[in-house]
């Protein structure tokens, strides 16, 4: 029962990094109506400035906000001067760029901080709570990170459904043309998803960095499964994209404990191709016709 508890508990904590993951490519298709596959290096070159200005002596809280508003400036930056060429192209073309993307990213990362994997400090503790002498795998950081990611979540569900601004961002994404002639400035509300996308991306990495050691290509298994986890619970939905999180979390997190943790790759494939195959758009997908 014990292993069992730890499983479940370990499943949340990291279902919740899938689910950061996972919102950060939510939002980006609400806004933009294009998949990210730049997502994980994104998240993972503003959380090496983050690292490089707590090594430099700032604290925590500086760092988190300077990765942030890093994200902020990168993503914008990746809209208008790359993306926005392409912007009236086939759907692959911005796919394959952002591919392209990855890889200059994980480059100049690379070149800048080189290719030795760091340590990334946590925001509270990571020893696990103590309940009648037994030591829970949940600490007060896993606690962190749950409410983080909820808190995101309600807020962009919030931003899409209860605000003007969300309004306008889901109809240049819907229907570029109509927004226009609704006096709606098309270009300006994309790169505000790219931004506000690209925020909750570097969110996730300062998120998950104490739980891998920060490199170029440490969060590529991560942005994979958040991946998963986005289409689980449904593009179009950022409460889907939590519980697509921590579905699959505890998913992964029983495969591996009961069965070994060789098998969590085989795991994360079968789900999705489980979803693709019966829930093509995801168990908490919009409706297909909308209003903007």
């Amino acid at each position: 029962m014990t292993k069992f508890i730890d499983l479940t508990l370990s499943g949340i904590s990291i279902g919740a990094i899938y689910a950061a993951v996972a919102l950060a490519l939510v939002l980006i298709w609400r806004s933009t109506r294009v998949v990210n596959f730049a997502q994980g290096a994104m998240l993972m070159f503003t959380t090496f400035i983050a690292s490089a200005v707590i090594s430099s002596g700032g604290s925590y809280v500086l760092g988190f906000v300077v990765a942030l508003a890093a994200g902020f400036v990168l993503g914008a930056v990746v809209e208008r001067v790359i993306v926005r060429p392409v912007e009236n192209a086939p759907p692959l073309n911005p796919v394959i760029l952002t591919l392209g993307l990855y890889t200059l990213i994980v480059a100049i990362a690379g070149m800048i901080w080189g290719n030795t994997p760091r340590s990334f400090p946590a925001a509270f503790s990571l020893h696990g709570y103590t309940v009648g002498g037994t030591t829970l795998l949940f600490t007060p950081n896993d606690t962190f990170i749950v409410l983080v990611v909820i808190a995101v979540a309600a807020a962009l569900a919030f931003l899409f459904r209860g605000t003007s601004l969300g309004l306008r961002m889901r109809g240049a994404a819907f229907a570029p043309e109509v927004a226009r002639l609704l006096g709606v400035r098309v270009g300006r509300m994309l790169t505000l998803g790219w931004a506000l996308a690209a925020t909750v991306g570097s969110l996730a990495g300062v998120l998950v960095a104490p739980s891998v050691f920060l490199g170029p290509n440490s969060f590529d298994p991560i942005l994979i499964s958040g991946f998963v986890a986005a289409v689980l619970g449904g593009l179009d939905s950022p409460p889907g994209a939590v519980v697509g999180g921590l579905v699959l979390g505890l998913a992964l997190s029983y495969v591996s404990g009961y069965e070994g943790s060789s098998l969590v790759p085989l795991a994360a494939l079968v789900i999705l191709v489980i979803v693709l195959m019966f829930r093509p758009t995801g168990l908490f997908s919009a409706t297909k016709e909308r209003r903007v």
